[in-house]
Formats: structure tokens, sequence, C-alpha cells
């Protein structure tokens, strides 16, 4: 959807420093939905919540209640919901960070108050791909949009246990199979799970079924997506950073998706949120040093297993730290 593209479009210039084209771009596709969306009528799962109307959740089907396939538009498929989610709830950070605009701030306050809920199941568990509970004409399908909130966005973490649960019951569900570009996306949702194990099964099966000799990823003929997105997905078994406090910090969460059959290992250049380069050490997969350069100064949160530790840092410092996050 061209108004998600230009979200995440604004949402990079904006974290580059670009705020004379971030903030109009993020203001603008925010606006856009604000117009759009409409309030869910009586007698449907989420009245009176806003929605957007027409849906559509690519490019899965679903059986409506009389057997019939449909797939068409509905309305106030998750996926929207999560894109939305994302979009107000960054604008509001950004025009806190810039001190503008606060009545459209408010506006989006508002809309992100009243949105429509993302759903699970209470026969399956699983987060629900539409506002209704339909049955999937294609369990196994490819996409995983509705974990759209998962990755790439931060709304479901482990913050949100009960959708964090859920979206591990879709991908259960949807198997460990799919097509180059689908497996990536799914070993980089099974890493924001920390479920490195099981994100290293379907790395290999990615290396194993779906690469072409000349390490292209496979999808009739090519498709560079299973190339990129299964690199991201390795950055982010060693480190992620998508959690962020009250305080607007971000934690970095250090080997917090390690496959075991990874037990040591070193990296070095991973970039965090924040503005943080980190390089690693391991051993029987365990921490045994961190050396973080912070670009921009201000606080530093990290956490390695059990082991947590704050720190205040200035800009092009470098902070070493052991396995158990003490500084060197």
């Amino acid at each position: 959807m061209a108004f998600a593209e230009s979200a995440h479009t604004a949402l990079g210039l904006w974290q580059t420093g670009r705020n004379d084209m971030a903030w109009p771009l993020m203001k603008g596709a925010a606006r856009f939905m604000l117009d759009f969306m409409v309030e869910a009528p009586a007698g449907t799962p989420v009245a009176g919540k806003l929605v957007t109307s027409p849906s559509y959740s690519p490019e899965n089907t679903f059986l409506l209640p009389d057997g019939k396939t449909h797939a068409v538009f509905t309305y106030g498929a998750t996926m929207d919901l999560e894109i939305v989610h994302e979009l107000l709830t960054n604008c509001i950070l950004a025009s806190k960070i810039l001190d503008t605009d606060a009545d459209f701030r408010k506006e989006c306050e508002t809309a992100l108050a009243k949105l429509a809920p993302v759903r699970i199941s209470p026969t399956t568990g699983r987060i629900l791909e539409w506002i209704d509970d339909y049955k999937e004409c294609e369990p196994q399908h490819r996409h995983t949009s509705h974990l759209y909130g998962l990755h790439p966005s931060c709304m479901i973490t482990t913050a949100t246990p009960e959708l964090f649960e859920a979206a591990r019951k879709v991908l259960l569900g949807r198997g460990d199979g799919g097509t180059g570009w689908s497996l990536a996306w799914k070993i980089n949702m099974w890493t924001r799970l920390h479920d490195g194990d099981h994100a290293f099964i379907l790395l290999t099966n990615l290396l194993k079924d779906k690469t072409l000799p000349n390490l292209f990823d496979d999808h009739a003929p090519f498709q560079i997506d299973g190339n990129f997105g299964a690199t991201a997905a390795i950055a982010e078994m060693l480190v992620q950073s998508q959690i962020r406090d009250e305080k607007g910090t971000f934690e970095l969460q250090l080997l917090s998706a390690l496959p075991k059959a990874w037990p040591t290992g070193s990296v070095k250049g991973l970039r965090a949120r924040g503005g943080f380069t980190v390089d690693l050490d391991w051993k029987d997969n365990q921490l045994t040093q961190a050396r973080i350069v912070s670009q921009l100064g201000g606080p530093l949160k990290v956490q390695a297993g059990e082991h947590k530790a704050a720190l205040e840092t200035k800009p092009g410092q470098t902070i070493t730290l052991d396995g158990a996050l003490k500084e060197l």
C-alpha cells in the first residue's frame, strides 16, 4: 500500500535527521488515514472502532459462512490496523520530539485510542487475519501479512505477551515451507519471537531448497526479498533493538535469538536503533564480550539473557562489557 511505503520512507528520513522531508511525509500519510478510516457499524465485532474500508489482506482468501471462497475486499484487515497503529504512534512521537503540530498530535492520539484492536481467535488462539474469525482456504498460505505488527513493526513484543504467543501460533500453523521470500519473512518473525532454533530451521530450508547455485533467492526465477530478508534475520538473531521504554530509549537485546547451532562466534559492525554500533563475541551460546560505540550519545540500555545494564554515553564513546554486562 502506498501509505505504508510513505510511512516507512518518512520514518527512515526522520531517523537519519532529515526532518524537513520526514515530518511532512509522515503527517501527510497520517492525514490520509485519518480521513480514510470509518467507524465499524453496529453488530460487527469492533462496532464503533475505527477501521479501514475497503480493506484487503494480501494475497490470502477466506471462506464465508455459506462456504464460498472470498478473495475480494473486507474491512479492517489486521495488516491495515497494524500499519495505521505504527504510523500514528510514530507521528505522535515525532511531533513531541520536534515540538510541533500539537493539535495534529491530539488528533492522532484520539484516533489511536479509537483504532480497532488486533484480535485473537477464541478457537485457534492465533492472531486473526481479518476482523471476523473466517476459516482460511489455504491454512499454510505463503503470506503472513497479519504479523506485520511483529515484523517489521514493533507493535508485538514481549511487552504484549498475549499477542506475542498468538503470533507464534500463527507461524506454527503456517508451517516451515514456502517460497524463498516467504521463508525469509518467517525467519525474521521467528527471530522476533526469540526462537533462534526455529529461525535456523527455516534459514536452512531457504539455503537448501530455495537458493540457486549463484546464491540468488529462487522464486521463479528470482526475487531479492529472500536474500535481503535472510541477511536481516541473521543480524537480528544476534542484535535486536525494537523495544522502546516509556522515555523513548531503545533496549539492545544481545544474542536473544542465537541458535544452538552457532555455539561460538563473533560479529562486528551491527547497527542498532539509538545510534549504536555493536561488536559481539560469544562462546558456548553465552555472551563473552560486547563492544558498543555510541554515535549520538545518550542513554544505553542493554540486555543479554538475565543480565541488564543501563549507562549514559557520550557521542563517539566506546563501551566494552563482559558477559554479565559489567563495564570493562
